[in-house]
């Protein structure tokens, strides 16, 4: 068990005595806000992070919202610019910090849903529709499309298709294919150069429902890959062999439907427990390489977080790309 550090309760007792403070001087007190959620580590881990799900916000290091787009979200990143990218409902929207819709695409008619929302280095944006035309597309700012491809998901099951797709600097795309139970690397054409099994003997094979929902290309080459229904989160080598894994033998239950996960740079990894609906685990925990919970992130008025955006940590801008 955790000795808890709480950041959210301790910000809030000191708002609490500096507003004393004020009425002494006659002046009117400022009543803070309540904290949404909480966050607990022993060695006084602080974060603030966009969360998607069922609550689109950024929560900051005192667990304030300091920002927050009305309605659920699948993807989502804050882009270099301040601005907030997700996936929507049928769009993918990027909103300024006022809440201002500076840029929008819309789902394709014979589609059912919009998955992964990415903004591309050359200022493009990649989204994935899942429906009777799986496909990924690029497009510029006007929504005009610049690249298409078909995508070979193994389901008819529009919602079960894909989840977060990645694009690699090879030019190539990294697609979780859940009920395929494989991530595959597909070029430009659609062909698909490389498929990631991850319904192994080793990680309970099918029966154990190990449905990949990232798919994050790490600074080693390997990859990250959250296993929804399987409870585990596993790194490959480019091959296809398990590195690495964490669950619940390691975690101590807190792995629960994990969906979106973030490689820090310190090597540890942050992850969504979008399942979660015990009132006192975590909604998102870090976890170490050695498998030690070093943070959670502990809120019972949330339902569940689908993807996670670590923005900071104790005050300090997370360095590099977001491998998330």
């Amino acid at each position: 068990m955790m000795t808890p550090y709480n950041s959210c309760v301790l910000a809030l007792a000191l708002v609490t005595t500096t507003n004393l403070g004020l009425a002494q001087d006659n002046k009117p007190p400022v009543t803070p806000k309540a904290p949404f959620g909480k966050q607990v580590s022993e060695s006084g881990i602080r974060h603030s992070f966009l969360i998607t799900g069922t609550r689109t916000a950024i929560v900051d290091e005192e667990c304030q919202i300091v920002w927050e787009a009305k309605g659920r979200s699948r993807d989502g990143f804050v882009l270099d610019n301040g601005n907030i990218l997700v996936s929507q409902g049928k769009q993918a929207r990027e909103y300024t910090r006022a809440g201002k819709i500076v840029f929008r695409y819309q789902l394709s008619k014979e589609n059912k849903e919009l998955g992964t929302a990415v903004r591309l280095p050359n200022g493009n944006t990649m989204v994935v529709e899942r429906g009777t035309k799986p496909r990924l597309r690029e497009v510029n700012k006007k929504g005009e499309v610049l690249v298409e491809v078909p995508l070979q998901p193994d389901s008819d099951n529009a919602h079960m298709q894909t989840r977060m797709a990645r694009k690699l600097p090879n030019g190539n795309y990294l697609v979780p294919h859940l009920l395929g139970f494989a991530v595959k690397e597909y070029d430009k054409t659609g062909k698909v150069l490389r498929t990631i099994r991850t319904d192994l003997k080793e990680l309970g094979g099918r029966k154990d429902e190990n449905w990949p929902f990232t798919a994050i290309l790490l600074a080693n080459n390997r990859i990250l890959v959250n296993l929804t229904h399987g409870n585990k989160t596993v790194e490959f080598d480019p091959d296809g062999k398990v590195v690495w894994r964490a669950d619940n033998s390691h975690a101590g239950g807190r792995f629960a439907d994990p969906c979106g996960a973030q490689r820090m740079p310190s090597g540890n990894t942050v992850i969504c427990a979008y399942g979660q609906r015990k009132p006192e685990m975590a909604k998102a925990f870090e976890i170490t390489a050695k498998k030690a919970v070093v943070w959670e992130y502990i809120n019972p008025k949330l339902r569940g977080i689908h993807e996670i955006h670590v923005l900071t940590t104790n005050g300090k801008k997370v360095q590099g790309k977001a491998r998330k």
